[in-house]
Parts: structure tokens; C-alpha cells; sequence
């Protein structure tokens, strides 16, 4: 029997217990569709910042740990909010770990996409732009149709069926998405 999990490596970009985004994947993890789990990597902030000079044989244990969970994963979702018009640093540093070792690093040809929120009227549009650059320059196949910045101003995006409706459609289509095969 072939297992058709399709299993979801996800990227939080806060490390505050309560924040808006954790709360979203959490909610994504609980009413994904039948046939996907959602590993939510903890402990992102227990890896130091990349560095090549400990990064080898011997790579710090939760660098070594992000990499194999991100590595066992058909597919990476990033959901972040925004830190001053980019990316948060925890984010941005777990992205250098596992782009590494350069070609052949643990997201490299994995689909990404990336969603979140933000209490801004943009929805953290900056930090999810730069996320994907970053995610698509270490070799992962960024799906563009995942993208969701949604602003949390006047909505609460945990709560409104409407934007659950459309993050849980995200997550379906990053789940979905097969990348295009080149003809021999």
C-alpha cells in the first residue's frame, strides 16, 4: 500500500506562544483536508544564526533537526507576519539553514508558499514578497497562487469564515500543485 500523505513542513515566523500567525497554522494543521498533516517545526528559535563556520558535520542539533523535518516534507509553508516591512529574522535564518548545503539543501525543489497577518492594511504583503524571493533564490519552487497577505484590521482572520475559507484554499493549492515536468 502506498502512503498518499501528502506531509506540510510549516514555517512560523513568530515565535510568541499566542501571535495571530501560530494561531492560523494551528487552525490549518486542525481542519486540514483529509490526506495532509501539518508538521508545524518548533523551535526556531534554538537555531543559531547561520554561520558556515559550525554549519558541516557537525551543524548545531536543532539546525540539524530543521533541516531533516524540512527535508521529510513534500511541501513548506511559511506563515509570518511582518517585522518592519520584511521578513522576521527567525524566519530568514531558518531559510539560510536549510538552503544549505548550496543546490542541495533541504527545501531545494519543494513547492512553498507563504501566507500570514498582519494588523496593517497591507496583510504583511512585504515581509510574504521577500519570504518567497528568499525561499525561490534557495531552490524551492515558490507557488505564487498560495500567497495570501491578509491585513487584520478589521477582520480576525482566526475567526472570519470568509478568510479561514481562503487560507485553508492556499493550503489546498500548495497541496495540490504539481510542478510542470519538461518535455525530454
Amino acid at each position: 500500500m502506498t502512503d498518499t500523505t501528502t506531509r506540510v513542513a510549516v514555517l512560523v515566523g513568530s515565535l510568541r506562544a499566542d501571535s495571530l500567525n501560530r494561531r492560523i497554522a494551528e487552525i490549518l494543521k486542525a481542519e486540514a483536508p483529509a490526506g495532509v498533516e501539518l508538521d508545524i517545526v518548533d523551535g526556531l528559535d534554538q537555531v543559531p544564526f547561520y554561520n558556515e563556520d559550525i554549519d558541516g558535520a557537525s551543524a548545531p542539533a536543532a539546525a540539524t533537526a530543521l533541516r531533516e523535518r524540512v527535508a521529510s516534507a513534500d511541501r513548506v509553508l511559511a506563515v509570518t507576519p511582518e517585522y518592519n516591512g520584511t521578513m522576521p529574522a527567525v524566519l530568514n535564518n531558518a531559510i539560510d539553514w536549510i538552503s544549505r548545503p548550496y543546490g542541495a539543501g533541504a527545501i531545494v525543489g519543494k513547492p512553498f508558499g507563504v501566507i500570514g497577518a498582519t494588523p496593517t492594511p497591507y496583510g504583511g504583503k512585504w515581509a510574504h514578497g521577500d519570504t518567497a524571493r528568499s525561499a525561490g533564490i534557495a531552490g524551492a519552487i515558490v507557488v505564487e497562487d498560495v500567497t495570501v497577505s491578509q491585513p487584520a484590521v478589521d477582520v480576525d482572520p482566526t475567526t472570519d469564515p470568509e478568510v479561514r475559507a481562503k487560507l485553508l484554499a492556499a493550503l489546498g493549492t500548495l497541496v495540490e500543485f504539481a510542478p510542470a515536468t519538461s518535455a525530454a
